[in-house]
């Protein structure tokens, strides 16, 4: 079975930029913020090269053996392109999201890919504080004075479990993989306008409902894998840098397998693949070949009883 190329779902942003015209995106298409690469979200559905959505072209079957029990496809895949600082945010779990939205939560994951001189992100809360102190810090605009600030650079990644207030600032370029889920609890937005010119929606109360308001402690990666950045119940996560080589993959029953290209070109299943281009291979694909020189983050689903639940 082969890899399918995909074409994704473009999304302008009030915060987006120009940089994702490097990763083959289309340029005319202003502020691009988001590219949703592998997306089964409806009405923003990636598409095969014959302008099938993905959705209409692969049954569960597809997603392995992994998700028998999860409703729909598990997994969102980003680029994300920060010209402005994002607003501070914050998801719900699966509990919290289950019993209020009637959707799931979203636990996510960064893999920095470029970072202007001195950018960053903003994770967690730099000390421990209380509700109400954080409710006027968002309603005073200082909301991201409480907050940790890492400066970042190229190849880094970050964990971002549901309850960490974050946002991304000016000047990163990332890829992002996560639960797939569309709720963001905003906490302060800069009073920028939305597409009717008003102040986008905060959503104050529920953000402080789920928010974690300990200290943040970023979770190191202990894994013997040096290709493995990423292990969550939704998630695996791992990284191959090809430099003129050649890696065999073999996807089984278990679950699919996406392959993005963040950096060079080469070939994936025999197919000319450059930067920014994702492919999905559907569980049970059978043996697939990289070669070139290239870095390619795969994301597939994990052996959940080998993995904790993000507090």
């Amino acid at each position: 079975m082969p890899a399918y190329r995909l074409t994704p779902s473009l999304h302008t942003t009030p915060w987006g930029g120009d940089r994702l015209r490097t990763y083959g995106k289309d340029p005319a298409v202003p502020t691009l913020g988001e590219s949703w690469e592998l997306s089964f979200v409806p009405g923003a559905e990636s598409r095969l090269d014959d302008g099938r959505k993905i959705s209409d072209a692969f049954g569960k079957e597809a997603y392995g053996t992994r998700a028998a029990d999860m409703p729909f496809f598990p997994v969102l895949t980003k680029f994300i392109d920060a010209a402005r600082d994002l607003s501070v945010q914050v998801h719900p779990s699966d509990a919290y999201a289950l019993a209020h939205e009637g959707q799931y939560g979203k636990c996510e994951m960064w893999y920095i890919l470029d970072a202007a001189k001195d950018a960053g992100i903003y994770l967690g809360l730099s000390e421990k504080t209380d509700a109400e102190t954080l409710r006027h810090a968002a309603l005073d605009g200082t909301a991201q004075h409480l907050l940790r600030f890492f400066p970042v650079k190229a190849g880094e990644s970050y964990l971002i479990p549901p309850g960490t207030i974050h946002a991304i600032g000016a000047g990163v370029v990332l890829f992002e993989i996560q639960e797939n889920s569309t709720l963001t609890y905003r906490l302060y937005d800069y009073g920028r306008p939305g597409t009717d010119g008003k102040p986008r929606e905060l959503h104050l109360e529920k953000a402080l409902a789920v928010a974690t308001l300990d200290r943040y402690t970023k979770a190191e990666n202990s894994s013997s894998d040096p290709t493995l950045i990423g292990l969550t119940p939704y998630f695996e996560t791992h990284v191959y840098k090809l430099n003129f080589t050649k890696r065999e993959l073999f996807v089984d029953k278990t679950s699919f397998l996406s392959l993005t290209v963040t950096e060079g070109e080469g070939r994936i299943d025999g197919q000319i693949s450059k930067k920014g281009d994702t492919f999905f291979l559907p569980a049970n694909s059978g043996r697939v070949t990289a070669e070139g020189k290239m870095t390619l983050v795969a994301v597939s689903l994990p052996e959940r009883e080998k993995t904790e639940a993000p507090s």
